[in-house]
Formats: structure tokens, sequence, C-alpha cells
């Protein structure tokens, strides 16, 4: 027996979760170097003394990524988006995040 959906089954859910998480790479990367170039953002983010700033770096990225992740999903969980952008969109993000904590190029910031 075969079953016929009237209307397609929302993604907008799954479109959320992969967007956030290139925003949240992102985010690693850009919190890394400011806590790197600026000595006050590198301190305020010392959130536990033996890993430095990175604690707070990371931390600060989780945040960011679960309050994106939080927003979209708010927004797109009842439609059906076009996958392709959103990937590449996430795609594109990670590949900027990756390239920004090489370290020959985060030391050009």
């Amino acid at each position: 027996m075969k079953t016929q959906f009237s209307q397609p089954l929302a993604n907008g859910a799954g479109a959320a979760a992969i967007l956030s998480a290139g925003v949240g790479a992102l985010a690693v990367a850009v919190i890394a170097i400011a806590a790197d170039k600026v000595s006050a953002i590198g301190h305020a983010l010392n959130i536990y003394k033996p890993t430095g700033p990175l604690s707070g770096v990371t931390t600060s990225a989780i945040a960011i990524w679960l309050l994106t992740w939080l927003v979209l999903d708010r927004s797109w969980r009842k439609r059906d988006l076009a996958l392709g952008p959103i990937v590449a969109a996430a795609l594109i993000l990670l590949g900027v995040s990756v390239l920004l904590t090489f370290p020959p190029l985060a030391d050009l910031f």
C-alpha cells in the first residue's frame, strides 16, 4: 500500500541545525582571533585559568551556536526549505573558520 503526503515534509529544523553549525564554527575562529589580538578580550574570556582564554572562546561560541540554532529552528521548523543554498552557506562558513584558525592566516589580523 502506497502512502501519499498531501504536503511536503518540513525540513526547516534540519536546515536550522546545519546552518547554525556553520555559524558556531565561524564564531570559534572569530572569537579566538579577537582573544589573541586584544588582551582585554583574552583576559575577559579566561574563565578557567589552566586553559586560558580558550575556555571562554569555546563557551562563547557554543552559546552563539545554540542561540542561532534556537532562533532559526523557531523560524523555520514548519517550513520546507531549499537545502542546497543552506548547506552551501554552512560549508562556506566552516571553510572560512578553518582558514581563520590556520596560524599564518590568523596572524595577519
